[in-house]
């Protein structure tokens, strides 16, 4: 393997949402309904909604790369709290799991946030998502649930968790 991140930019959009169908929806077809993954795909994936992470929340995007094949994603920014970042999303295939290459993304997130002035990288994961336990061995962990409507008659059940950098 030859592990290579990139920053993302809007040009990157349909790669993110190619990936997307490959890992986020796989991750989330035993926890939530088909309806609900449709619905929260288009709220979080859709080409304006990514558009607006980019821009307007300034979210910043990477790409994970085996030689030239995209394999992950992540974004993350920071919060309002001083020394506080946000990962919002981190995502690696399926085949690349358990070799490491999370650990290595994530290692890379928290470095580029430390770098550039964090003292604590928080995340929220859904409570029946089994990434909690992989988070946990890289150092999170919980601070507190957190339940979020959004809209349309779902709640996201998380936990917040968190890192000392």
């Amino acid at each position: 393997m030859n592990l290579l991140v990139k920053s993302a930019t809007t040009a990157d959009i349909p790669l993110i949402q190619e990936l997307t169908e490959k890992i986020w929806r796989p991750t989330y077809k035993d926890i939530l309904t088909p309806a609900q993954i449709e619905y929260m795909l288009d709220m979080m994936y859709s080409t304006p909604a990514l558009t607006k992470q980019m821009t307007e929340l300034q979210h910043h995007f990477l790409l994970l790369y085996d030689d030239a094949t995209p394999i992950g994603f992540a974004s993350y920014s920071t919060l309002d709290t001083p020394g506080i970042y946000k990962l919002h999303k981190i995502y690696v295939h399926g085949n690349y799991q358990g070799k490491g290459v999370g650990k290595f993304f994530i290692n890379t997130v928290a470095d580029r946030v430390k770098a550039a002035g964090a003292q604590i990288l928080e995340l929220d994961v859904n409570r029946e998502n089994k990434a909690r336990f992989f988070y946990e061995k890289q150092g999170f962990s919980i601070l507190k649930n957190k339940d979020t409507d959004i809209g349309n008659g779902y709640l996201m059940t998380d936990y917040v968790m968190q890192k000392p950098l």
